[in-house]
């Protein structure tokens, strides 16, 4: 049995832990002191590194961990992740602690973005980065639009109860975004209170799944006739999905 933990780092990371009771791994470890503190605290052998993307507050904590790490990290093959990595495509699939996960090229925040997926539980795993966030998606930093918005197809087209492990707590400031989208989302109202509670108590909003996400962000639902309205009313060039999507992002970028 696999538990799944949130360690949080920085001001907003979140560094997803699996572990046995015996070993762990971890996916994009911007810093290792959290996880330096949760493997001593639980008595945890370090097994593997996910990596997502190249950025310094996902990969700046794998070299202070490799004098624990029983094993190899894993990285995109399209980026430069610090060596020793073993770089992996689309389709890849990998096994760490008895768990097979396959990789899906997800391309748009950064140009080589990977992320991971777990489809064989009852409760699937996604580990995918800044690529989904809930109720959001990460900025276009190498990639365009239509890279982005193809990513998000090929997460969206997982299994409903897949559980969503972005690495940001973006939720709240996301979901004033969503609302402004989209005010009369009901599913959207709820979830917004449910999140709202769950961070008054201390605790993270994720992850979240993409059943939920496929009722409340406005980045999945680019072809909804409330979203396109919207889009079109902030500078959309037409109703297709493309031209919806790219609006929203370009909107969400200066939206505050």
């Amino acid at each position: 049995m696999l538990t799944l933990v949130a360690l949080p780092a920085f001001e907003d990371n979140y560094i997803w832990m699996l572990h046995d009771q015996g070993r762990a791994v971890v996916v994009d470890p911007g810093d290792a002191a959290p996880v330096l503190t949760a493997l001593a605290t639980k008595k945890l052998s370090l097994a593997a590194i996910l990596v997502t993307h190249h950025h310094p507050d996902h990969v700046g904590g794998i070299d202070g961990l490799r004098h624990l790490l029983d094993g190899p990290v894993f990285g995109p093959a399209g980026e430069r992740i610090p060596e020793p990595c073993q770089a992996l495509a689309h389709d890849d699939v990998i096994e760490v602690l008895g768990l097979r996960l396959r990789v899906v090229d997800v391309p748009g925040h950064t140009a080589g973005h990977i992320a991971y997926v777990e489809e064989d539980s009852d409760a699937p795993l996604l580990f995918c980065g800044d690529t989904l966030f809930s109720a959001g998606c990460g900025r276009l930093f190498e990639g365009t639009p239509a890279q982005m918005l193809d990513s998000l197809h090929r997460l969206a087209a997982l299994p409903s109860q897949t559980r969503v492990c972005c690495t940001h707590e973006y939720t709240l400031s996301n979901m004033k975004f969503a609302l402004a989208v989209e005010p009369a989302n009901e599913a959207l109202e709820l979830h917004h209170r449910r999140a709202k509670a769950a961070r008054a108590a201390g605790r993270p909003t994720l992850p979240s799944t993409l059943e939920i996400e496929l009722q409340i962000n406005p980045f999945l639902r680019c072809r909804k006739p409330a979203v396109v309205a919207t889009a079109l009313a902030h500078g959309a060039t037409g109703d297709d999905e493309l031209s919806v999507f790219a609006a929203l992002r370009e909107w969400k970028n200066v939206f505050r």
